[in-house]
């Protein structure tokens, strides 16, 4: 068991969905009656078969969908509409080729009372925090997928978002990129030097979640329901090679993979 925080008021959930059910337009039912909920300084996965409807569940806890029924609360009060509060971090990175690294961050800061200096250094600062101080003036041809993906995140930061919503955020890099990120993106985004509270993160990638998240919720059935919430308790960091991470991966296919008829 995880130790329990002694403040209450630091435990408070930040991100909520209630008894969410939503549907296509072509009348598919997608999901039936969903609950999350998603801590202060908690990384949430939320992982499940392809096609189960992971990044539409994203973009319903973003307030980008609207559901048939149910509500999506944050820090207590009704969500309705995507707010600067709520960052969306793509799989696809998305960076503008004709701006540099400190001018793709500034564009979250841009509907914000700033001047340009203060923008510009904000920028540096967000920067630095993903680790591309003195990279500021490169374009994105110039850059690495990683280094991309570090400015997309610099970016989210900079608008200073209580909720980071991450679809595959690693999905489109080559595996050593993506595991040196992933190394490093867990201190990233709890520094305590933002107003980041909390990690939504929707993956394929059963290895990365185990690595990143303290919770896991896992969708599956048709229409897609919570049919498993866990609890990631090792140590950190972890150990992809270890017993007890290759034990938590044999639990989550478990969960994902249908029982074999017995003859």
């Amino acid at each position: 068991m995880e130790a329990k925080l002694k403040n209450e008021s630091v435990n408070r959930v930040i991100l909520e969905a209630e008894h969410i059910d939503f549907s296509y337009d072509n009348g598919y039912k997608v999901f039936e009656n969903i609950n999350l909920e998603a801590d202060t300084g908690k990384f949430i996965a939320i992982i499940g078969p392809s096609g189960i409807g992971k990044s539409t569940l994203l973009r319903i806890l973003g307030g980008f969908l609207k559901p048939d029924s149910g509500k999506i609360k944050l820090m207590g009060k009704q969500l309705y509409e995507p707010t600067p509060e709520v960052a969306l971090i793509h799989q696809s990175i998305v960076t503008f080729p004709w701006m540099t690294a400190e001018e793709n961050v500034m564009l979250s800061m841009k509907t914000k009372d700033m001047s340009h200096d203060e923008m510009a250094e904000k920028a540096k600062v967000s920067l630095s925090r993903v680790g591309l101080e003195g990279f500021e003036d490169l374009y994105p041809k110039e850059m690495s997928g990683g280094m991309r993906q570090r400015v997309a995140i610099a970016r989210a930061f900079a608008a200073d978002p209580h909720v980071f919503l991450m679809d595959e955020p690693f999905a489109h890099l080559d595996e050593l990129t993506a595991e040196g990120l992933r190394q490093d993106i867990y201190n990233i985004l709890f520094s305590g030097e933002t107003p980041l509270k909390s990690v939504i993160m929707v993956s394929h990638n059963l290895t990365e979640v185990l690595e990143l998240a303290d919770e896991i919720y896992i969708l599956n059935n048709m229409p897609a329901s919570i049919i498993g919430r866990v609890a990631v308790t090792m140590q950190r960091p972890r150990n992809p090679r270890s017993d007890e991470f290759n034990s938590n991966l044999d639990m989550l296919y478990g969960y994902l993979t249908p029982p074999r008829n017995k003859r």
